[in-house]
């Protein structure tokens, strides 16, 4: 059904239809496990690398993925990764920075408990969010 809701909207062209078309293959891709976005391949390697804690090509292929092109929930992923990597090396400024990206694109951003209770971004995340 999703790419049937995709195919209809193939043939509007305005801005915000377009915006929304990339926002839908995002999200369906991320279902899928797929993604149809260009930084696609860097976002998976930089979460995976993230995962197992290799921090510094985790931040490289994030940021990589963000430069090559990423739908809104996409970019919104690596952007708050980003900020969870600078915030865990101290670098409290660019985490802020961060996750102020991640928020412009999707206010209600919310995390989960287990990131929403960490000690060092928990904390800078909630003021963001506050501060809205």
């Amino acid at each position: 059904m999703p790419v049937t809701a995709l195919a209809l909207l193939a043939g509007c062209d305005t801005a915000p239809m377009k915006e929304f078309r990339s926002d839908a293959k995002s999200a369906w891709g991320q279902i899928t496990g797929s993604s149809t976005n260009k930084g696609g391949a860097a976002l998976k390697t930089g979460l995976k690398q993230y995962e197992d804690g290799d921090y510094a090509p985790a931040a490289k292929n994030l940021q990589s993925a963000i430069d090559q092109g990423l739908g809104n929930s996409e970019k919104v992923t690596a952007y708050k990764h980003l900020a969870f990597i600078n915030c865990s090396q101290g670098r409290t400024g660019p985490c802020r920075e961060e996750f102020r990206k991640a928020l412009a694109i999707d206010p209600s951003l919310e995390l989960s408990p287990a990131e929403a209770g960490h000690p060092t971004w928990g904390p800078i995340f909630r003021s963001l969010k506050a501060g809205r």
